[in-house]
Formats: C-alpha cells, sequence, structure tokens
C-alpha cells in the first residue's frame, strides 16, 4: 500500500468497506479479510489509525485486547479447529501489507494448506550472540522504565 493510497481499515471502520465485519466495540473492529488464509480467518484492528504495533497507546491495549480474546473464543466454538494462530507484522520485512495495526486470528486444521509459519531449521545463534541480544534489549528496558532488571 503506498503512502498515499487510502487505509481499507480506516474505510472500514467508517463503514465504507464490502469487508463484512463480524463484531465491532467503540474502540475495534473484528472483519474477515478480502483474501483469508483459513475458514473463518478474522482481523481484530483498532479503529484509530496507527502503522503497527509499536505505535500502540497503552490506554488502547485493554479493548483491543479484550475483542481479541472475544472473537478468539468465539471462533473456537463455532469453527472447532484444532488449532489457532495469532500472528500481526510490523514493517515489510515482517510482510505487513497495510500500515494500519491488525491482528489475524487464523483458525488451523492440519490439512488447512497454509502451511508452516516458522522456517525449518531458524537460523543458529552463538550463546554469546544471544546473551548480547539480551543484554541490548535489557539495557533498553531498563532505561525505559528506569529500572533495574536483575539476572
Amino acid at each position: 500500500m503506498s503512502e498515499r493510497a487510502p487505509c481499507p481499515f480506516c474505510a472500514a471502520a467508517e463503514g465504507a468497506s464490502r469487508t463484512p465485519v463480524v463484531y465491532e466495540t467503540e474502540k475495534v473492529l473484528a472483519l474477515f479479510p478480502l483474501h483469508p488464509a483459513t475458514r473463518g480467518h478474522t482481523l481484530v484492528v483498532p479503529r484509530d489509525h496507527m502503522p503497527d504495533i509499536s505505535a500502540l497507546d497503552p490506554a488502547a491495549v485493554p479493548p483491543l485486547i479484550e475483542t481479541l480474546l472475544f472473537v478468539a473464543k468465539t471462533i473456537r466454538q463455532a469453527l472447532n479447529p484444532e488449532g489457532l494462530n495469532v500472528i500481526t507484522s510490523a514493517g515489510a520485512a515482517a510482510t505487513q501489507t497495510v500500515r494500519h495495526l491488525h491482528i489475524h486470528l487464523v483458525p488451523r486444521w492440519h490439512d488447512d494448506g497454509f502451511g508452516k509459519i516458522w522456517p525449518e531449521p531458524g537460523p543458529s545463534f552463538a550463546e554469546r550472540e544471544i546473551r548480547e541480544m539480551a543484554e541490548t534489549i535489557r539495557i533498553r528496558l531498563c532505561w525505559r522504565t528506569n529500572s533495574i532488571i536483575s539476572v
């Protein structure tokens, strides 16, 4: 989606979309994507435009997660899938195609054709690299929260 293209999720929030909305609140929509990955694939989308999870205001988390849980449980009851993926992507490298935060609820069955979401085998990192990555993140978390995290 180009920066100038209208946001399809904002359009859905305004009622100007052909996408079926299955549930809505004042703050959140749950709707089917135009090209679902599996039967019952549903998107949970905040009505307010934000590009991805990094822009999510903490005050918007409770209504988003409450809707996510309610819809996920309802999908389980309605369709009885063998599993359920909960996926959000942030940025092109993570395959985000619509720059508006959305969370995929993808009901799964062993023969659904969706495939694995994780490649095999994953990248291998030395223990030293893992510890350095953890320390880098830990330092940033401490800086952001002004606290000390012991390891």
